[in-house]
């Protein structure tokens, strides 16, 4: 009797931990669904300006961490095969580390700086912004320009 009461309990024990684990306690004052936030409308007007100075920024070069990792496997490899036992081991984890260091910076070097231009724009309003472009082809300080959906174009 005691055995069947004692296996009753815990299998009401496990079903409650498993329908606990289901779902949280609802509040009933929280709205199920929250109304979708609306983007913010884009003029559909157009501003005109002067371009009033246009600027090279460097990029932060970034590794992927890919370098790293291949010299830190070659780096291991290559340790493995100095000495015997503990300075075997001694030797792959110094080797894993050289290679991790001198593969990240293999992949800097071979890493091309990419640049940004940020261009800044006097409005005829006289407000000013500054926009960042990959490419800016012949635009010029002091050129006549439109700001229209997104897009910077030279009038």
């Amino acid at each position: 009797m005691i055995a069947r009461s004692i296996a009753s309990l815990a299998s009401i024990t496990v079903a409650a931990a498993l329908c606990a684990c289901g779902s949280a306690p609802r509040d009933e004052r929280r709205p199920v669904a929250e109304a979708p936030v609306a983007a913010a409308p884009v003029p559909a007007y157009a501003q005109y300006g002067r371009v009033r100075d246009i600027e090279v920024v460097p990029v932060a070069s970034r590794t992927s961490g890919g370098g790293a990792v291949l010299g830190a496997v070659l780096g291991a490899v290559v340790g493995n095969q100095i000495g015997s036992g503990t300075g075997r081991v001694a030797a792959t984890g110094v080797g894993a580390v050289a290679g991790g260091v001198v593969g990240n910076q293999i992949e800097r070097r071979n890493r091309r700086d990419d640049e940004i231009y940020r261009v800044s724009v006097r409005f005829d309003n006289g407000s000013v912004q500054s926009y960042d472009f990959q490419r800016v082809d012949d635009l010029r300080v002091g050129d006549r320009v439109k700001w229209e959906g997104g897009q910077l174009h030279r009038v």
